[in-house]
């Protein structure tokens, strides 16, 4: 077993950096709140509601005040995985390319878009979101965003740290109404980077959608997911609104001396995850959505 350790120690970093550079929600992970998943598939998150400010009497003093308490229950529900085998021959006719780059294309082309997909899904149809739905263009884009904006001033969610996350149809409107004045750069770079104080995200329109269906991948052709909604056109999002847990992310590598169903180089991968909104942050995120 030492060898299929050495192999896991060193494929995971490389793993670890290529899901960084092709997920677009793992930016997020960090940022919010950490729970401890460990045991459980479930876990409760202590959420409190309080009256406001009452009238102080000199004669009774301090008006009374209600505080209540209530356990927020977030269960995770999305397990994944997928095994395949290298033959063995496969493997050295192709001087180990063949499983050497095998597992990082699958987590670069496969795992990442399906997570940012399912995230963005399940924000999407999280209850109690606002947002509107329409057709967008160059002409209607900035108003679009500013009325997001200003429904997230009007929630009071913190300016600072805000992420505008925009379909590249949408993105490109963007660039086009945002006007710039040139003098005499020798290179023009239209890219917004930044709006407004917030970060912009590019995402490809595959992975923006308000519902999406996981195949089972009951057979060994089938899997990933596909759309089951709506397109997304953009969607502005605090981090501190929503909770990324991944309990398990387990890769699994055995020789072909260990394999004992084929004389192949055998990979398993296990995904254990989910993510949440929190009830009472259900105003950090704001989406604009194609009509129906």
């Amino acid at each position: 077993m030492s060898n299929t350790i050495a192999l896991a120690e060193k494929f995971q970093p490389i793993l670890d950096e290529i899901y960084k550079k092709a997920s677009l929600t793992s930016m997020m992970d960090a940022r919010t709140k950490p729970v401890d998943f460990a045991g459980a598939s479930v876990v409760n998150v202590f959420k409190t509601s309080m009256v406001g400010l009452g009238t102080y009497s000199r004669s009774s003093g301090y008006p009374a005040g209600d505080v209540t308490g209530a356990w927020e229950s977030l269960e995770l529900t999305a397990q994944r995985g997928r095994e395949f085998n290298i033959d063995r021959m496969d493997d050295e006719e192709t001087l180990g390319m063949a499983f050497g780059t095998l597992a990082g294309e699958f987590i670069r082309t496969q795992v990442a878009p399906e997570v940012d997909a399912y995230r963005f899904a399940t924000y999407a149809g999280w209850s109690s979101i606002s947002g509107t739905t329409g057709t967008l263009s160059a002409g209607t884009i900035l108003a679009a965003i500013d009325a997001g904006s200003l429904q997230m001033d009007t929630d009071e969610v913190p300016d600072e740290g805000r992420i505008l996350f925009i379909s590249s149809a949408c993105h490109s409107y963007l660039e086009s109404a945002v006007t710039r004045t040139l003098s005499n750069e020798n290179a023009v770079d239209r890219r917004v980077a930044m709006f407004d104080g917030m970060q912009v995200v590019k995402v490809p329109q595959g992975r923006f959608y308000t519902a999406i269906s996981l195949d089972a991948g009951g057979s060994s052709d089938a899997g990933g997911y596909s759309d089951d909604g709506e397109d997304i056109n953009f969607m502005l999002v605090h981090p501190t609104a929503v909770l990324q847990a991944t309990k398990l992310a387990n890769l699994k590598i055995f020789s072909p001396d260990e394999n004992q169903d084929m004389d192949a180089w055998k990979i398993q991968y296990r995904l254990y995850h989910d993510a949440f909104v929190y009830d009472n942050k259900v105003d950090g995120i704001y989406m604009h959505a194609k009509a129906s």
